[in-house]
């Protein structure tokens, strides 16, 4: 027998009002819940309501809420060197029995012999620039993703014993969302290749491939297999996003200028300027790593995410210098808050 109309009136009225609750205590949530409160969490959200806010003083249209992230040791840890340097030691050794004449020629003979194993100097810099060129040398673009892809699912960081995936920082992947969530357009701007970055930057942030912007290999056109057309990486000198290479690749991709840049290194500083120099509200943050306990404390003598003018101009230009100790509540995504 059904119940009386009133009694199943009252019973979908308290399924509504639980939905309204539900709904409100959804949109009410704490933002950015993993960034420790007060300094550079308020003035981040300050910002980003300010811009997403219709009728305010700062309010910027949809279509230029352009944010841009630097990736290693911003997005993710950088420690004890960059993830695609790892990758491209092991892409090397993978590839070795095809290059016979690698055992004679630098620096391919020390990366080998196991004696290249981390950015320790300035010139390692360039041998690892050569180790990722050659790893690319006639292949078609999107091998190289389906190989960076391969390589990433088991890939580790030998420091923090954490799977790479682990090591991507909770409070960023936190913001991004954020950022999204009030229509901005998030895209990652790194000195890493564009390929190796998109093989996981939409597993990694929700990052789409095409807002992914990086260094370039030179690319050539060329017949792979009869009949069979492809661009294919070359082992030439391309571009590099990196220092005053970002704003023009950001521009190039883009056509406009962001609003809100993070960076960690002083490979950022031009990134920061430009978009900080603009009219309109705009906001520049620097992640400084200072936390030895949870992750590394590093900054102006590191021969990997160096931060020495980032930290000398933020004071002068407004930049928030986010201290990963003190700003952060948690670091990794499966540490305990």
């Amino acid at each position: 027998m059904k119940p009386p109309a009133h009694c199943r009136l009252a019973t979908f009225g308290v399924f509504f009002l639980s939905v309204l609750l539900s709904f409100a205590g959804a949109t009410n949530a704490e933002p950015l819940a993993s960034w420790a409160p007060g300094g550079a969490k308020d003035r981040l959200v300050a910002f980003v309501e300010t811009v997403a806010t219709p009728g305010s003083t700062g309010f910027v249209t949809p279509e230029e809420r352009l944010a841009v992230f630097d990736n290693d040791g911003t997005l993710l840890c950088e420690q004890p060197n960059y993830v695609q340097f790892q990758y491209g030691l092991d892409r090397l050794r993978e590839l070795a029995p095809n290059h016979p004449e690698w055992t004679t020629l630098e620096p391919f003979r020390s990366a080998l012999e196991y004696r290249l194993t981390g950015l320790r100097r300035e010139d390692d810099h360039a041998a690892f620039a050569a180790i990722v060129a050659a790893t690319m040398d006639g292949l078609p673009a999107g091998e190289t993703e389906q190989a960076a892809r391969r390589w990433i699912a088991s890939a580790r960081n030998p420091a923090l014993e954490k799977p790479v995936r682990g090591t991507t920082y909770a409070p960023m992947r936190e913001l991004l969302d954020y950022l999204r969530a009030h229509q901005f357009t998030v895209a990652i701007v790194s000195g890493g290749t564009f390929d190796f970055i998109r093989a996981y930057a939409k597993d990694f942030y929700g990052v789409e491939p095409e807002l992914v912007v990086g260094s370039r290999p030179k690319p050539g056109f060329q017949e792979t297999s009869p009949g069979i057309w492809d661009v294919v990486l070359l082992p030439e000198e391309g571009t590099l996003c990196n220092g005053p290479g970002k704003p023009q690749e950001i521009l190039t991709r883009f056509g406009r200028r962001p609003i809100l840049a993070f960076g960690n290194s002083d490979g950022d500083v031009a990134m920061l300027q430009w978009t900080t120099s603009g009219p309109g509200p705009r906001l520049g943050l620097l992640l400084h790593h200072d936390d030895a306990e949870r992750e590394f404390a590093y900054d102006r003598d590191s021969s990997v995410g160096r931060l020495s003018a980032g930290l000398d101009q933020a004071p002068q230009r407004g930049w928030i210098v986010v201290s990963m100790k003190k700003d952060w509540k948690t670091v990794f995504a499966d540490d305990e808050n």
